[in-house]
């Protein structure tokens, strides 16, 4: 491999952002914020409710990153949150982890 791909691909890995790193960016970056907000109910739940919601239940990560990517309906009331194709599975994950951090 050449010196220049070698330094390259360090460069890259080393500015990226971490697929892990949770913050509202992120939730802004994903459309996340137009129906929900951290500490007020928008469209949906306010991200404080949510976390409160499922604070002692121990699968709720995993529930949580399936909605946010496959939609969910009724948990909230009757305005169903849509399916978000665009959100990989780490970054539902990520966005899960975050909402439930929200206290």
């Amino acid at each position: 491999m050449k010196k220049s791909m070698i330094l390259a691909a360090a460069f890259a890995a080393a500015t990226a952002m971490p697929a892990a790193q949770a913050n509202p960016e992120l939730a802004k970056a994903k459309a996340c914020m137009a129906c929900h907000a951290v500490g007020s109910k928008l469209v949906g739940p306010s991200y404080k409710d949510v976390a409160a919601k499922y604070a002692k239940d121990a699968g709720a990560e995993a529930r949580l990153a399936q909605k946010i990517r496959k939609g969910s309906s009724g948990t909230w009331g009757p305005i169903p949150m849509p399916a978000n194709g665009q959100v990989s599975e780490a970054e539902a994950q990520t966005l899960a982890r975050w909402i439930l951090a929200q206290k």
